[in-house]
């Protein structure tokens, strides 16, 4: 969507709402200044409402791009992709960074902003104000500043989990419960260009926005929010969040009194995934689907312009598999009525991965029942494309940031996965594990993939180790090398 800016690291969109405008508006503060409207009464200043949330919001600063990169080959970024037999690859590798006369990538720094959400040190923020972070502190309105951690993020609805490495107290907010309404008071605190602790208030303008940013519909209001308030939260007059900031409307950059957040509900389904798994899970059809117009409904012989027209299926999908087909236009899914190609990428979005459904489609002047067993969402666009492209997906998971390594099958084929990537304070690196090193084996199960080392990290967890084996070939020899697990949470 032209102009929808989404609000990077250091950018942003502050939103906020307000519930409530009948007559129960009155329970807030009768003895405060108010004022006599049609629906009730009405605050004069939002002074309470601010004071009991302004505790909760945090600015969020974040280090990025620290880290050495490495190229497809294993050797860093810049110099050719020499094969691994050559006698000039293991020179390459392990030239020293002060030999290698290239500009290295230097640490980006950035704001934004976030919310506490429980007693112990949960904060909720975007995804794209952390994204690359390999240093993350958030900091309080009595400018106290404390390291986090992040425990999981959801770029489909822009949403990341922060856990503070402290073992105080915080004050926190709750999520309303209750949806907001167009015209209800917003109210906004966040940390705008770096400035802390600012508030704005407006009215929520509009419901069930489409930003372009998947199936996901966002609230949109009028509070000022500018860069940097990414993250924060969106008030209603109960001092309760309706929704995250994510994004504004703006040809200039700055605010024009149109921002975008994530509601509440949608918020909360994130967030308890991302305390559990560090993930989200949906499920995936695996067809590309497109809205059916009146002129579609008449050229397929569909009675109503309902439902959605599958114009592809996805290679390697669930589709593929389940008999599918191009130009069927689906029109219920276990009984429910699909309404567009949103409503459907919505539906299906709901249940979880491996769960078989009965799709309802009009084929052929006539209605067919055909049952798909959902698959998972890829993880990243690149997953994602692979797929399309019909390849096998890369399944690198955020569990293999446990062992604090980048992973990619082998170009050769055969049994392994080239390590692409090490992050320099993990144990993996301080072990010797160096980009370029093929690992063979995790807990004595052989790997064929990257899946295979997320499937061995995961049976390490159940049975409550903190370490892992791995069987690594570097050059001609190989060796076997215990990994402590990074701790999450």
């Amino acid at each position: 969507m032209a102009g929808v800016a989404t609000a990077a690291v250091a950018s942003v969109a502050v939103l906020a709402a307000g519930f409530g405008m009948t007559p129960t508006l009155a329970q807030l503060a009768p003895d405060k200044p108010s004022v006599e409207t049609p629906f009730g009464r009405a605050p004069l200043s939002f002074a309470d409402v601010i004071q009991k949330v302004k505790p909760s919001v945090v600015s969020i600063s974040v280090v990025a791009g620290s880290k050495d990169r490495r190229g497809r080959s294993g050797l860093p970024e810049g110099f050719p992709d020499i094969p691994e037999d050559s006698p000039f690859y293991e020179f390459f590798k392990n030239l020293p960074r002060e030999f290698r006369n290239m500009p290295q990538q230097r640490p980006t720094q950035a704001q934004g902003s976030g919310f506490v959400i429980s007693a112990d040190g949960f904060v909720v923020t975007n995804n794209h104000v952390v994204d690359g972070a390999t240093k993350i502190q958030v900091s309080f309105d009595d400018q106290e500043k404390l390291e986090a951690e992040l425990v999981g993020t959801d770029p489909r609805t822009d949403i990341a989990l922060l856990k503070i490495k402290s073992s105080k107290t915080f004050p926190f907010v709750e999520f309303a419960d209750k949806p907001a309404r167009v015209g209800d008071w917003a109210l906004a605190v966040g940390n705008p260009f770096g400035l802390g602790g600012t508030v704005t208030a407006g009215i929520v303008s509009a419901l069930g926005r489409d930003i372009g940013s998947g199936p996901y519909d966002f609230i949109q209001i009028d509070a000022a929010v500018n860069k940097g308030n990414s993250g924060g939260p969106t008030f209603n007059l109960d001092g309760k969040a309706i929704g995250v900031n994510t994004a504004i409307f703006s040809p200039s950059g700055g605010n024009v009194g149109i921002a975008f957040a994530v509601p509440a509900r949608t918020a909360v389904d994130v967030i308890d995934q991302l305390k559990k798994s560090g993930s989200v899970s949906r499920g995936w059809l695996g067809v590309k689907i497109q809205n059916v117009d009146e002129d579609t409904a008449a050229a397929i012989g569909l009675p109503d312009a309902k439902g959605a027209l599958v114009s592809e299926i996805t290679p390697n999908g669930p589709a593929s598999v389940s008999g599918l087909k191009v130009q069927d236009a689906i029109i219920q899914v276990n009984g429910d009525v699909i309404a567009d190609s949103r409503d459907l990428a919505r539906k299906i979005a709901d249940y979880a991965p491996d769960t078989s459904v009965d799709v309802k489609v009009w084929r052929g002047s006539k209605e067919e029942t055909v049952k798909v067993k959902l698959g998972k969402f890829p993880g990243s666009t690149e997953e994602l494309a692979n797929l399309e492209q019909g390849k096998s997906a890369d399944p690198t998971t955020t569990a293999l940031e446990q062992l604090g390594l980048t992973l990619a099958p082998l170009k050769v084929g055969g049994e392994g996965v080239t390590v692409t990537e090490v992050d320099p304070d993990s144990d993996a690196a301080e072990k010797g594990i160096k980009a370029g090193d093929v690992i063979l084996e995790i807990g004595g199960s052989v790997v064929n993939g990257p899946s295979d080392v997320a499937d061995g990290i995961k049976k390490a967890k159940e049975l409550n180790r903190t370490a892992v084996m791995l069987s690594v070939k570097s050059s001609n020899q190989t060796r076997y090398v215990p990994v402590q697990l990074k701790q999450k949470g």
